[in-house]
């Protein structure tokens, strides 16, 4: 693979992580304009992942019919348009609207990014290459977080428009064609869900996905309603998860190459164990901030091991596989977004106890699932 189309992979990757973790930094800022409840405006988060999760599942047997050059123009130039739509919306039904086709659309880019990868990197390297391309997504993310707290929160979502048309235009001219890839259309999920290392792997990915997003997407209503913090304060605390996780993201890809991949996912979770169960304690700002880097780094340790192990399955499948680790991802996360919603309206206390305990038992299951 040549370092331009490396590079255009992880640019891609930045224009769809922009906005990803900024949405629930913005939910209260959001929610004033339109003078609703907190709670219901995270619905936007909702949506978009849940429409994520489910498009993706079409993008990697679509690869192999149509040239993945094509499908990437397309779904970038339609992604950048439904950012814009947000950006402009004058209610909450054009905006969830927009959210909707940002995930239907934005769902190409990771798998196609992870098949890449798995077909065109050698295993002694890919763990390498996938932390970096998921770290140059946080770094996005890192930006996008910053912005929301200083910027009025239209420019969240006009920013990836602007910057997405202008990524077309080189891409149009610079991403190489994946023809040669385009073998003819198969449907091969029955034969990947009939892989134990894939299932094992996937239903592993469900569930730390499910309870990383209950306790992540809520984290911005706990830091305003429980600590009383601004909008400001509260984009920086989120956006040390993201700050942390860049590094997380090349150390753990690095980490999976030397000391392994299950290795690296288990150090991931015990890092968010310690952290959700922390939280409890409501911390002095201080303690807090060391919270949140230390959430993510588990996170994206846990996330660049799993993601490593994915592309070391046989090519027969990996295309399913590379489409199922964001289509079980995004589902999940948006089931864990509701999840959590229900639980920390009653109570943020009960809700980190409850996901807290939730971890310690993925990471018993995660030994005895024996991932390689």
């Amino acid at each position: 693979m040549k370092n331009s189309t490396f590079a255009i992979l992880c640019l891609e990757g930045a224009v769809l992580s922009f906005n990803v973790a900024a949405a629930a930094a913005l939910i209260p800022s959001i929610a004033e304009e339109f003078v609703l409840s907190q709670f219901l405006v995270g619905k936007i988060v909702w949506v978009y992942m849940l429409t994520y999760g489910l498009a993706a599942f079409i993008y990697g047997p679509l690869m192999r019919k149509f040239d993945a050059r094509r499908i990437e123009l397309t779904c970038i130039f339609l992604f950048s348009l439904a950012n814009l739509l947000v950006a402009l919306s004058s209610n909450m039904s054009i905006l969830f609207l927009g959210r909707f086709f940002m995930g239907l659309f934005g769902a190409s880019v990771i798998p196609l990014g992870l098949i890449l990868i798995g077909k065109h990197k050698g295993k002694e390297v890919r763990g390498k290459a996938i932390g970096a391309f998921f770290g140059f997504t946080f770094i996005a993310s890192l930006l996008g977080l910053f912005l929301s707290g200083v910027v009025y929160w239209r420019w969240i979502f006009l920013i990836p428009a602007v910057s997405g048309l202008i990524l077309w235009v080189v891409m149009y001219f610079k991403l190489p064609s994946f023809r040669e890839d385009a073998t003819g259309f198969q449907f091969n999920y029955f034969k990947a869900f009939s892989d134990k290392a894939v299932l094992r792997i996937l239903s592993y990915i469900f569930f730390i996905s499910l309870i990383y997003h209950a306790i992540q997407q809520w984290l911005g209503v706990y830091f305003s309603t429980q600590l009383k913090l601004n909008q400001f304060t509260i984009s920086m605390l989120i956006t040390l998860t993201s700050l942390s996780g860049i590094f997380g993201e090349f150390w753990g890809g690095s980490l999976s190459d030397s000391i392994g991949r299950n290795k690296t996912v288990n150090l991931g979770i015990m890092l968010m164990v310690f952290s959700i169960f922390a939280l409890i304690f409501k911390s002095p700002l201080a303690g807090t901030v060391l919270i949140m880097i230390v959430w993510g780094l588990g996170w994206t340790f846990n996330h660049a091991g799993l993601a490593t192990m994915l592309t070391d399955l046989p090519k027969d499948f990996l295309n399913e596989a590379a489409s199922l680790n964001s289509g079980v991802r995004f589902i999940s996360g948006g089931l864990g977004m509701g999840l959590g919603g229900l639980v920390m309206s009653q109570s943020f206390n009960l809700g980190f106890i409850v996901f807290g305990c939730g971890l310690l038992i993925l990471l018993l299951s995660g030994k005895l699932l024996k991932l390689k």
